[in-house]
């Protein structure tokens, strides 16, 4: 009884309340990458790319499991968006010795229960990339297999990404020792002209600022944040869980894709929509009523974890909205819509946000 109250609640709500005219379509030759067994690195899972577009290609930088069980980042590219024309047989970014194993793991913390995608050896998880001034810069979650799950950076030349020549800097820790941290990012223009570091949106928006990024990337500073998972149990995303690409700028202002979980459906993630002011982005001006993507495929429940699309990386394409995403934390999948419809659809069915959830503006 109190199962099928639930569901005609539920019925009733989603009568009420409009549906996005232009959702984001899943292509129908998902997934687009998946793991090729005779690659050791990437046996296992390719899901969670993060994507840059440059030089009238899309570049993804995907996650891959191997025979392992340690998370490598591979290289695709494809033109139209959908298919992939260049995909090398080694990996694009491989951490060295994990930043020695996370700090000798945290000097023998204790470990933590921890399970992301099957990676059980460490790694680097759900790559970020964002290019700026001719740089491509990299963030990623750092795990080391043991007690230590921290933010990281690294950074390469755009050009030398185009040339596949994977000449990284030497990624550092930014996020502080002992603290589990996940979805950071960096905007991909400079606000108000300072780097802006997107690091926690739950339970405020918090933005940190850099004059420049070199004590960041020489492992001089760390990034202080508060990721909290606060319940709202009246909104489908009852449970924010992160921020997903890097935000994008839009005439409406910067859009960002986001994870959340409905408590009435625990374990399926789902993917939301905010818009961001331009010069304040803890201000949202708009937020997603309904979720934009919901686990329904087969590929998004067929594989390692069960109802979840979790993306990282986000382009526009010709006016084309280009999402990627992990399906069942195993394979890469992409969602397309208009850009200008969806903005559309967004705005006017979008609960309006016009005062800041949060601010976090620590000028540096």
């Amino acid at each position: 009884m109190l199962l099928q109250a639930i569901r005609d609640a539920r019925t009733l709500r989603e009568h009420r309340e409009p549906r996005f005219e232009q959702p984001l379509q899943r292509h129908e030759d998902n997934p687009i990458i998946e793991p090729r067994e005779h690659h050791f690195w990437e046996m296992k899972a390719t899901f969670n790319p993060g994507a840059v577009y440059a030089d009238k290609r899309i570049h993804l930088l995907y996650r891959a499991i191997g025979g392992d069980d340690v998370s490598v980042l591979g290289y695709a590219a494809s033109d139209d968006g959908v298919n992939i024309t260049d995909r090398p047989a080694e990996p694009a970014f491989v951490p060295p010795v994990l930043i020695k194993r996370i700090e000798a793991s945290e000097r023998l913390a204790a470990p933590v229960a921890y399970c992301s995608g099957g990676g059980w050896n460490g790694g680097c998880e759900d790559p970020r990339i964002t290019l700026i001034d001719n740089v491509v810069y990299l963030i990623y979650t750092a795990f080391d297999g043991w007690g230590s799950i921290r933010i990281a950076l690294s950074s390469i030349s755009l050009d030398d990404f185009l040339n596949k020549k994977w000449d990284w800097k030497k990624p550092a820790l930014i996020s502080p020792p002992g603290e589990i941290q996940k979805n950071w990012m960096l905007f991909p223009e400079k606000i108000n002209g300072k780097f802006a570091l997107l690091h926690s949106i739950s339970p405020n928006i918090l933005v940190d600022y850099f004059d420049t990024l070199e004590d960041l990337e020489n492992g001089r500073r760390f990034v202080a944040s508060n990721r909290t998972i606060v319940s709202h149990p009246e909104r489908w995303d009852s449970f924010v869980r992160g921020a997903g690409p890097p935000p994008i700028r839009t005439r409406l202002g910067w859009l960002l894709f986001y994870h959340a979980i409905d408590a009435r459906e625990p374990g399926r993630y789902k993917l939301g929509a905010m818009v961001l002011d331009l010069h304040d982005p803890t201000r949202i001006l708009y937020r997603s009523r309904r979720p934009i993507l919901e686990p329904d495929a087969h590929y998004e429940n067929n594989g390692f974890k069960s109802g979840v699309v979790y993306s990282c990386g986000a382009v526009v394409k010709d006016g084309e909205l280009y999402v990627y995403y992990g399906g069942s934390d195993s394979v890469t999948c992409v969602a397309i819509a208009n850009l200008e419809h969806f903005l559309d659809d967004l705005q006017r069915n979008a609960a309006p946000k016009l005062q800041p959830e949060g601010k976090s503006k620590r000028m540096k």
